[in-house]
């Protein structure tokens, strides 16, 4: 009988089979390690970091679209001012270079009117900018007030200028049909009487409403 052990063409012991690979270590975790003795509870400093801070409420969509109404609101009304004060000073200086050629009464009243209005409606375009950042960053009552208030200021100036245009259509010889003029105020009546209704109607008021 010949021995397994000196056979040449035999295949050497490869050793026991492989197995996988031991877990990589965890790193430790932050903080003290604690201290005490087997079988006692441990004590210590507790590991490093803070709970997590609980989310606020979130702010309605009908307050943001307000407060951006009210800045947009506010741009096309500083743009119409501007129109508006360089109207009336062309007026002006027509008819102080040309006596003769004044224009009619009623354009030189409303230019005179353009002028004190253009500065009433300047104001109200930084009320209106106020207001939208008031209602961006604060949930108190006094943001929901000057918000109003400046939407409301915006319908009545637009109110005011549908009647004083179509008077003054009327009036002036050859002037067509007023529809152009209550269609260019109701451009600016929209935007203030849809922020009043997303401010004073649903989510918009209860946001405001529920503030602490």
């Amino acid at each position: 009988m010949s021995d397994p052990w000196a056979d040449p063409n035999a295949q050497a012991y490869a050793g026991p089979p492989a197995t996988d690979p031991p877990p990589a270590p965890q790193p430790p975790p932050y903080g003290y390690p604690p201290y005490g003795y087997p079988g006692y509870p441990p004590y210590g400093y507790p590991p490093y970091g803070y709970p997590p801070v609980p989310a606020g409420p979130r702010r309605p969509g009908q307050v943001i679209a307000a407060a951006v109404l009210a800045f947009c609101q506010a741009a096309f009304v500083m743009v119409a001012s501007i129109y508006v004060v360089l109207f009336s000073s062309l007026i002006d200086i027509a008819a102080d270079a040309d006596p003769t050629s004044a224009p009619p009464e009623e354009v030189s009243q409303l230019a005179g009117e353009g002028t004190v209005v253009g500065i009433v409606q300047v104001a109200s375009a930084v009320l209106l900018i106020v207001a939208g950042v008031l209602a961006l960053n604060s949930r108190r009552r006094r943001s929901l007030v000057v918000l109003v208030v400046g939407f409301a200021v915006q319908v009545l100036l637009c109110i005011y200028w549908a009647v004083r245009l179509s008077v003054i259509a009327s009036e002036i010889p050859g002037s067509g049909s007023t529809s152009a003029f209550l269609a260019f105020a109701l451009v600016f009546f929209a935007g203030p009487a849809v922020g009043l209704g997303l401010v004073l109607l649903g989510g918009g008021r209860r946001w405001f409403d529920t503030a602490r």
